[in-house]
């Protein structure tokens, strides 16, 4: 082989290693978790919207959710893309009839992390706060006030003054443990939300006290 072949093929040989170095490097999966507040009192849903690498493999996933009360996390079995409608069988809250009837699923702070190979680097990490209780309290509320299309009298106006800076309160809540990291005051906004709201609800619906 001349200088000049040996030299042609040797740079072909590193522009290929570099070449694919660099871009196994560039790659990487953006794992990401979409966690809908819904009514539905026995589930919560969480839905895998990570973007995955067309290149790397996606071995090992792992859903860790740890509910409010407890200290160690429930283990979920999942596949990529995946999406889930989990009861309280599923986060071990729940042990028996899980084939009959499911148990409603606290109001709190829920740590949920995805994570793939490998689990220590390659994961995401959230505080979600369930507000799925609260809100239909909310709702009960606002059934409860028999709004009319008139104007309203200056008690209902205070009434709906009220469960407006209620909504405020959920919704800071809600804030300060997905936004501001800081579930001890989102917990704190949560509780005293729950407290008004449930002496409104003796107001509007005196049969729910």
């Amino acid at each position: 082989m001349s200088h000049l072949s040996f030299f042609i093929v040797s740079f072909f040989v590193y522009y290929y290693c570099t070449y694919n170095k660099f871009n196994s490097m560039a790659e990487k999966h953006i794992l990401s978790l979409d966690i809908p507040t819904v009514a539905n009192c026995e589930v919560l849903p969480v839905r895998d919207t990570s973007q995955y690498s067309d290149i790397l493999a996606k071995d090992c996933p792992e859903l860790l959710i740890t509910t409010p009360g407890f200290n160690s996390p429930a283990l979920i079995n999942v596949t990529p893309e995946f999406d889930l409608n989990l009861t309280g069988c599923d986060l071990g809250i729940q042990t028996s009839q899980c084939c009959e009837e499911n148990v409603a699923l606290p109001d709190g702070v829920y740590i949920i992390r995805y994570s793939l190979s490998p689990n220590d680097i390659v994961f995401v990490e959230y505080n979600h706060l369930r507000i799925t209780a609260i809100l239909n309290l909310y709702y009960e509320v606002l059934c409860g006030l028999n709004l009319a299309d008139c104007e309203p009298s200056s008690e209902v106006e205070d009434m709906i003054s009220e469960i407006n800076y209620l909504r405020v309160l959920i919704d800071s809540a809600k804030a300060q443990v997905e936004y501001c990291h800081n579930p001890k005051k989102g917990m704190e906004l949560y509780n005293y939300a729950l407290k008004r709201l449930r002496k409104i609800l003796c107001t509007t619906s005196p049969s729910n006290c």
